[in-house]
Order: structure tokens, then C-alpha cells, then sequence
């Protein structure tokens, strides 16, 4: 009997250059990485019906070519995407109706990312090593229940791994295209608990499409402790909220956003965090808040492009950022994207970040660019 009677291969090879300089700071970084994913999925395994597996190997190389940065060389800025290989997946999932089991490494992301991702723009993906169950027997709810031992980031050093006892809880139910509802509880071992709900929608009428999001999470104690990080269970309440708003008329888009991490209630200081988040793609790109301030973040952003099939995509996004304790200016940021599909199965990414430090945070000026293709290759 065959290990499995089916299954498909994809090779996806991601080439990028990046440049980073931060005023004040080492000299600027110069990075090209090639990431190469090779990945399997392979069906009915063993003979057993609705069994998959799925393997995936990841390796993150500069080839001794343009490696001016840390954590490679010394003496530069800081661009995270160090040489390295790892099993970035190997799970196995059996579905019992429309009830799906997963165990062994596996990405996982809910909604937008804000609370938990795959750090998907970083060479080296975020992944978790879990047991996790999903349940879509009622028509438009999606259930999802996952325990998390490990978590798999992106560095290369100690940093790597995260032994957790963490649980992940996510529901999201949609009652139409113009009203779809989550609702979350992520209970990070020694960290803390977030509880939270999410809606979004979108709708049109005379050629314009419209779509919002609107959501509020409460942040809190932790209920499980992780023997690693010894005995932590800090005393942290905060609230979290974000409005967003999209307007999409013949490929023209424009879009405005409001989004809060507040400052902590009770003793210790510090903020709402999302440390299992994908970071990247919420406080703007050049990466100046991947750890929230101490007296909270407000993040005032304004969105305005143009995205067609042949064109490509075009957006520039403007952000003014404040604490949320105090309004202190904590600096501005223009962020500018273009992507074109050069073919089916190559893409092309041209991408700046430019940040402008404000007069209530020592954040300095920060230029960050990037230039990137991304090849994918499905085989049988």
C-alpha cells in the first residue's frame, strides 16, 4: 500500500534587496536574501480517507552577497532576515465531516493579523507548533479552537523559540457580505489575556465599493503561567480599538483609519502588546513600533491609490502617530507600495517607508526601501 495516493508540490523562490538607515544610529544596512520555500501536500495517507500531511522546508540565504546588516555583520542597521533553514510546516489533519483536526507545525493567522500571524513579509515565517480543531458545521460560522506549545519566530538565535502554554479561540460568523463577525480570546502563558470582537463588511451602489472595520479587544492578566519565564503574571489591563473605513470607485482608493493601544491600567506601566502578531503591516512599514510605548500608541492613518489588473496596484499611506496617555507627538510616517503581476506566477514589489521622528519619542528618522519578485511553481 502507498504512503499516500495523492499529492502536489510547489517551489516558491522570493529574491529581495532591502535598504535600511536610521539617523543616528550604525551605518545603513544592505541586504539581498533569497528566501526558497518547497512544499508538499500529500493526501489519503496511509490509506486512511480525509488524512493530509503537509511538509514544508524554508531556507533563508545572502549567499555571502550583500550582507551589510545585523544580525549578519556588525557596525550596520538592523534588517531581520539572518541566514537560516528550518521545517517551517509539518502537520497532519483529518477531517471528520466538516470538522478538521490539525497536529505539528503549522502557520496559523486569524482576521487581520493584528493579534496573531505569520510575520508573512519577513523571509522566515512565524509558526506554531499546536494541536487545533476547526469546526464549520453551521453554514457561515467558523470555529477555531488551537493549544500552542511553541512558538516558531522568526530569528535565528535564542530568540527563536517560544515555549508557551498558550490557548487561541476564534469564531467568526458571517451574516451577510456587508456584516461579518469575530469574536476572540488569546490566552498568551505568562503574558497576558486578550478578549475581543471584530466586525467587518463591505457593500456597493453605483459603481462604488465600500468596506469597514470596526473592532475592540480588553487585554488582561493571564490565566496560564509558562515555567520557562518563570513566575509572571503581570498586574496589565488595557483596551484596544480600531475604526477603519474604504471607499473603492473605479480602481481609485481611498481610505482612513483610526486605530488606539492604550496605555496599562494598574501597576508595572507599559501597554496593549500583540507580541504574536504580524507587526509589520499595522503601525507603518518602517517597523518604529513593533513593541508598543509605554504610555500607548494612536495611529492616525490615511490611505490613497489606484489598483487595476493591468496597472497594478498603487498606494501611499500617510500615518501621524500620538501616545495615548497625554497626545505626545510621537512622529509621522509615509509609506508607498507598487505591485505588478509580471506574469501568473511572478510577481513584482517596489515598497518605501519613510519616518519622521516626532518631539515626544526618541524614535529616530528611519528610510527604509525594498525591491522584491516573488516566483511561484506548483507540480504534480
Amino acid at each position: 500500500m502507498p504512503l499516500f495516493s495523492e499529492h502536489d508540490l510547489q517551489l516558491r523562490i522570493r529574491p529581495r534587496y532591502e535598504y535600511a538607515d536610521v539617523d543616528g544610529g550604525a551605518d545603513a544596512a544592505n541586504a539581498f536574501t533569497v528566501r526558497t520555500v518547497l512544499s508538499g501536500g500529500f493526501y489519503r495517507v496511509a490509506g486512511i480517507p480525509d488524512t493530509e500531511a503537509h511538509l514544508e522546508i524554508t531556507n533563508v540565504s545572502h549567499f555571502g552577497f550583500m550582507d551589510e546588516f545585523v544580525p549578519e555583520q556588525k557596525g550596520y542597521d538592523v534588517i531581520m532576515d539572518p541566514s537560516q533553514t528550518r521545517v517551517t510546516q509539518a502537520h497532519l489533519n483529518y477531517k471528520l465531516g466538516k470538522t478538521t483536526f490539525i497536529a505539528g507545525r503549522s502557520l496559523q493567522v486569524f482576521d487581520n493579523q493584528r493579534f496573531i500571524g505569520h510575520v508573512g513579509w519577513r523571509q522566515m515565517p512565524q509558526t506554531f507548533d499546536m494541536i487545533a480543531v476547526n469546526d464549520k458545521s453551521v453554514d457561515g460560522l467558523s470555529l477555531t479552537g488551537a493549544y500552542v506549545t511553541r512558538a516558531n519566530r522568526i530569528f535565528a538565535d535564542a530568540r527563536r523559540a517560544l515555549d508557551t502554554n498558550t490557548v487561541l479561540l476564534h469564531g467568526n460568523y458571517t451574516v451577510a457580505p456587508a456584516f461579518k463577525l469575530s469574536a476572540y480570546g488569546y490566552l498568551l502563558a505568562s503574558i497576558h489575556d486578550t478578549f475581543g470582537v471584530r466586525a467587518t463588511g463591505k457593500t456597493g451602489f453605483s459603481g462604488v465599493k465600500v468596506s469597514y472595520e470596526a473592532e475592540y479587544a480588553f487585554q488582561g492578566k493571564p490565566s496560564f503561567e509558562e515555567e520557562s519565564m518563570g513566575s509572571v503574571k503581570p498586574d496589565h489591563e488595557a483596551n484596544y480599538y480600531k475604526l477603519g473605513f474604504r471607499v473603492n470607485y473605479s480602481g481609485f482608493v481611498t481610505g482612513v483609519d483610526y486605530e488606539v493601544l492604550g496605555e496599562k491600567d494598574g501597576s508595572g506601566g507599559g501597554a496593549f502588546s500583540t507580541p504574536l502578531a504580524t507587526l509589520h503591516g499595522m503601525n507603518g512599514w518602517a517597523d518604529k513600533f513593533l513593541a508598543t510605548p509605554a504610555n500607548g500608541l494612536v495611529d492616525t492613518s490615511f490611505t490613497l491609490g489606484y489598483i487595476n489588473k493591468q496597472f497594478g496596484r498603487l498606494i501611499g499611506i500617510y500615518h501621524s502617530f500620538e501616545s495615548d496617555n497625554g497626545g505626545d507627538d510621537y512622529g509621522s510616517e509615509v509609506d508607498v507600495i507598487y505591485a505588478y503581476p509580471v506574469y501568473k506566477n511572478l510577481g513584482l514589489i517596489l515598497k518605501a517607508a519613510f519616518y519622521d521622528e516626532g518631539d515626544g519619542l526618541a524614535n529616530n528618522d528611519t528610510t527604509k526601501y525594498w525591491a522584491m519578485l516573488d516566483y511561484k511553481f506548483n507540480f504534480k
